[in-house]
C-alpha cells in the first residue's frame, strides 16, 4: 500500500501540461512544462544528445541526457543571465545569424534547422 502511495505521488509531481522539442543539431531540446501535486507548474529542459560508441557492426548507439528544472521565480532571473550571455557572445563574436525556422509550426513539430554557413551555435551544458 505505501509503495502505491509513493509511486502515485511521484506520478502526479511528472504530470506534462505542455511540451515542445526543439531539433538544434546532433541535440534535441525539450522543453516540458510541468505541474507537481500542488498544481504549481515548472520548466524542466532536457537536453538529449546521441552517442555513438564503436564503429561498424560492434557500434552502439545511447543517449546523453542533462535535465534542468527550472521555476516561476526564477524565470526573470534565469532569462535575464541568458540574455546577457547571449550578447556577450553577439559582442565578441558579431550578431548571431537565425539558424530556426518555425514559421507555421505546430506545438508538436519542431524547430527545423536551416544550413548556413558561418552560423553561431551555443552549446549549454547542465
Amino acid at each position: 500500500m505505501e509503495d502505491n502511495k509513493k509511486k502515485n505521488t511521484v506520478e502526479n509531481d511528472k504530470e506534462i501540461v505542455f511540451s515542445k522539442a526543439v531539433k538544434a543539431g546532433k541535440r534535441i531540446y525539450y522543453l516540458d512544462v510541468k505541474k507537481n501535486r500542488k498544481d504549481e507548474m515548472f520548466l524542466a529542459i532536457t537536453e538529449s544528445k546521441k552517442v555513438v560508441s564503436g564503429e561498424g557492426d560492434d557500434s552502439l548507439v545511447s543517449f546523453e541526457k542533462h535535465k534542468i528544472f527550472l521555476y516561476k521565480e526564477d524565470f526573470e532571473k534565469f532569462m535575464g543571465g541568458l540574455q546577457q550571455a547571449i550578447q556577450f557572445i553577439a559582442d565578441e563574436q558579431g550578431p548571431i545569424a537565425s539558424n530556426y525556422s518555425c514559421e507555421n509550426e505546430t506545438n508538436e513539430e519542431c524547430c527545423v534547422e536551416k544550413e548556413e554557413k558561418g552560423a553561431i551555435k551555443i552549446d549549454i551544458d547542465f
